[in-house]
């Protein structure tokens, strides 16, 4: 959802039905996709609230890299992994993991790096803000 939020800029609860609206499985009668499942909305809505603060935060941990030139699926999983930083109860290094681990199976072996190192900065400074780079 996030990326489908970021590629079309529709609002979010477009965005929600076209993607619940869009799934199917063979399990289920013709025409009736799976239910909504209410984590990934919330997920999806966090993420979108405070994607402006996670794209200062990503940006300024990003060396050398401007945010649109970033690819949709990683600049993504950037900003759906700083907004559980930000706001989940889940430990920072099961965040981290996933979002590595999401990136190994829908970007690439460079982009996992990148992703970690900016992930990793982003955690240390909201967890030592007096280690936050200056800039």
């Amino acid at each position: 959802m996030l990326f489908l939020w970021d590629q079309s800029h529709d609002a979010p609860e477009h965005v929600v039905a076209r993607y619940w609206g869009g799934l199917w499985t063979e399990d289920l009668p013709p025409h009736r996709g799976p239910l909504p499942d209410e984590f990934a909305n919330q997920l999806f809505h966090g993420a979108v609230g405070r994607a402006a603060e996670a794209d200062l935060r990503i940006v300024a941990h990003a060396e050398h890299w401007r945010l649109e030139r970033m690819s949709g699926v990683d600049r993504n999983i950037l900003r759906l992994a700083v907004y559980e930083l930000l706001e989940a109860q889940t430990p920072p290094p099961v965040i981290i993991n996933e979002a590595l681990d999401i990136a190994r199976r829908f970007s690439g072996e460079e982009a996992v790096h990148f992703i970690n190192g900016v992930l990793d900065a982003i955690y240390k400074e909201l967890h030592d803000p007096t280690t936050a780079r200056q800039g």
